[in-house]
C-alpha cells in the first residue's frame, strides 16, 4: 500500500475529549478542515480527506473523526454489526494525509445522563427520515457535538448522503456556527455504484445487480436533458430499471434540491433525483443533481 512519507508518522490519534481539546488549543490560529466519518473507510472517504488536504496545505490542518454513532441507528438496524476495521482505517487516513483523528468511545461521547438532542426540523422527517425515524436527530446531535469539539473552519461531506448534507447545512446556518460546508462529489465503482461502507454486505450476485441504480439515475437524467420535464415519467424510468434488477424500490423521486419536496407535475430547477432501494438486507442510497 502506498503511503505519503510526509504524513505517515505524523498523524496524531486522540481518544478523549480532553486530549482533543488540548490538541485544538495547541494548533492556535491554524485553519481546521474536518472530515467526520463512521469508519469502514473506502476511497469515497479518501476523496474527502484528500480534498481537505489540498485546502489545508495552504494554511491549515486536516482532522478526521471515526465514531459509529448509536443514536442514528434504529432498533433493528446494523449498529452492532457495522464494520469497525480501525487499524486499516488508520492506515488509510495516514495515506490520505490526515494530521489528526478523533476516535472517541461511546462513553466519551454520551456519558451517563446525556439528555439533550438536536431536532433536525422538517427536512429530517421526509425520505430517509420517514424510513428511519430518529435517524437525523442522531446525526444532527453527534455532528453538533463534534463541531463544538473540533471547532473547524471547514467541514467536508459527501454528496452520496444528499439529505444528510442538506440537513447539516441547515443546522450550521440556523445555529450560526462559523463553519463552511463543502459537499464533495460521489465517488463510484466502475459500474457506477456509489461507494459505501455498507456495500460490503452485498453478496457477489447482489453486487452484480447493484449498478442498476446508477443506470436508472443516468436514464432519468438523459430524459431530462433531452427535454422531458414530467416528474412521473422520470420517476417511472428509475423505478422500472431498479425493479428489473431485483431490488425493492423504497423511493425514486425527482425533488427540489433545497427543500426535498417531490415534484408533482413538471420538474424545475434546482432539482435532484433521489433513490433508496433494498437489495437483500442492504439499503442502497444514491442521487444525481439535474442541471
Amino acid at each position: 500500500m502506498y503511503r505519503s512519507s510526509k504524513y505517515d508518522q505524523s498523524m496524531k490519534i486522540y481518544k478523549t475529549i480532553a486530549d482533543l481539546r488540548g490538541y485544538r488549543q495547541s494548533t492556535g490560529p491554524e485553519k481546521i478542515i474536518f472530515v467526520p466519518t463512521m469508519g469502514a473507510l473506502h476511497e469515497g472517504h479518501g476523496s474527502l480527506v484528500q480534498m481537505a488536504r489540498k485546502i489545508a496545505d495552504i494554511h491549515g490542518i486536516v482532522v478526521a473523526s471515526i465514531f459509529v454513532n448509536p443514536t442514528q441507528f434504529g432498533p433493528h438496524e446494523d449498529y452492532h454489526k457495522y464494520p469497525r476495521p480501525l487499524e486499516l482505517d488508520m492506515d488509510h487516513l495516514r495515506r490520505w494525509g490526515a494530521d489528526a483523528v478523533f476516535v472517541p468511545s461511546l462513553e466519551e461521547m454520551y456519558p451517563d445522563g446525556s439528555a439533550i438532542s438536536i431536532d433536525p426540523g422538517p427536512l429530517g422527517a421526509v425520505l430517509e427520515g420517514a424510513f428511519r425515524p430518529g435517524h437525523f436527530r442522531g446525526v444532527a446531535t453527534v455532528v453538533t457535538k463534534l463541531l463544538n469539539l473540533v471547532q473547524p473552519a471547514v467541514m467536508i461531506l459527501g454528496q452520496k448522503d444528499f439529505q444528510q448534507q442538506l440537513i447539516l447545512r441547515r443546522l450550521v446556518a440556523d445555529l450560526n456556527m462559523p463553519v463552511e460546508i463543502i459537499t464533495a462529489p460521489t465517488i463510484r465503482e466502475p459500474d457506477g455504484l456509489a461507494m459505501s461502507s455498507r456495500n460490503r454486505y452485498l453478496s457477489a450476485s447482489q453486487r452484480a445487480c447493484a449498478g442498476a441504480i446508477y443506470q436508472a439515475l443516468c436514464a432519468a437524467r438523459d430524459h431530462y436533458r433531452s427535454g422531458q420535464r414530467d416528474a412521473a415519467t422520470l420517476q417511472s424510468a428509475m423505478y422500472t430499471l431498479i425493479s428489473k434488477a431485483g431490488m425493492e424500490v423504497q423511493y425514486a423521486l425527482a425533488c427540489h434540491a433545497e427543500t426535498l419536496t417531490a415534484f408533482n407535475g413538471l420538474v424545475s430547477s434546482p432539482a435532484v433525483l433521489l433513490v433508496a432501494a433494498r437489495l437483500g438486507t442492504t439499503r442502497l442510497l444514491d442521487n444525481m443533481l439535474l442541471e
